[in-house]
């Protein structure tokens, strides 16, 4: 489970995702040389794998460097849905039971890679375990970004409790809060209130002139970062003069397709 999914940790300045490809070295020779990694933008951009082999060394980077790079663009990939809507504009309760009938079937999708997989796979219990520990969750000093990602947070809630997702959209949403803290943004909420921009992440994108600077849509990994360089410039475009961090407090927590604001 843990290569299905990519985090990119992030001060409020341009910075580098925490992906390289190089060997795993001890944490605490390698360590100085991954944080200067985000104060240097020109060092090159690689992705990171994670295999069972590694995944604790990969959580204690984290813990070290949670504290100091507090936003964390997130993406997960998964194999589709077989549970579709039954109608084309279904409110977000419907939206909710769709989505929870998908995740509680299906599982994230490890890389391509289906030998290396299935030797190598991360538990799925022991990456809840070491995530539950990591600064990731329970921390409210922390700042998700993300694009579209009800199934995201659904796959990650699924994942931390080892359950079935709740019953109802309400008991999900308070879930989500608990866990990921009050401040959570969904990029595709966000431009709901953004003249000109409507699709997918890639289109998006391409209509603020942002480029993908590593990878290929659909891959975690690029695609995280991809979402942290939109949503800097969403911000910068629509939202400078707004809240705290440039956003209207009234977007955290508000995922799309699932927008009720007072569950």
């Amino acid at each position: 489970m843990a290569a299905a999914i990519a985090t990119l940790f992030v001060d409020d300045s341009p910075s580098l995702p925490l992906f390289p490809r190089s060997p795993t070295p001890p944490l605490r020779r390698w360590l100085p040389e991954a944080m200067s990694g985000f104060e240097n933008p020109r060092k090159p951009i690689a992705i990171r794998s994670v295999w069972s082999s590694n995944l604790e060394f990969e959580f204690a980077l984290i813990r070290r460097l949670i504290d100091r790079f507090p936003y964390v663009s997130m993406d997960t990939e998964f194999p589709g849905v077989i549970f579709r809507h039954q109608h084309q504009y279904s409110d977000p309760m419907d939206h909710y039971q769709t989505l929870k009938s998908n995740v509680d079937v299906l599982k994230l999708i490890q890389g391509i890679n289906f030998e290396a997989t299935h030797k190598l796979g991360a538990c799925a219990t022991r990456f809840a375990e070491l995530m539950m520990s990591s600064g990731l969750v329970c921390n409210e000093n922390v700042t998700y970004i993300t694009f579209h990602s009800g199934y995201d947070f659904g796959y990650l809630i699924k994942a931390l409790t080892g359950q079935a997702l709740p019953g109802t959209l309400a008991e999900f949403l308070n879930m989500l809060r608990v866990y990921f803290g009050s401040k959570v943004y969904d990029v595709k909420h966000l431009i709901k209130f953004c003249q000109g921009l409507h699709g997918g992440l890639d289109r998006v994108s391409r209509s603020l002139g942002v480029v993908r600077a590593v990878g290929k849509c659909h891959q975690a990994g690029s695609d995280s970062l991809l979402t942290w360089h939109v949503f800097e410039k969403v911000r910068e475009a629509y939202f400078s003069n707004d809240g705290k961090d440039g956003l209207p407090t009234k977007f955290a927590g508000v995922l799309y397709g699932l927008e009720i604001l007072d569950p």
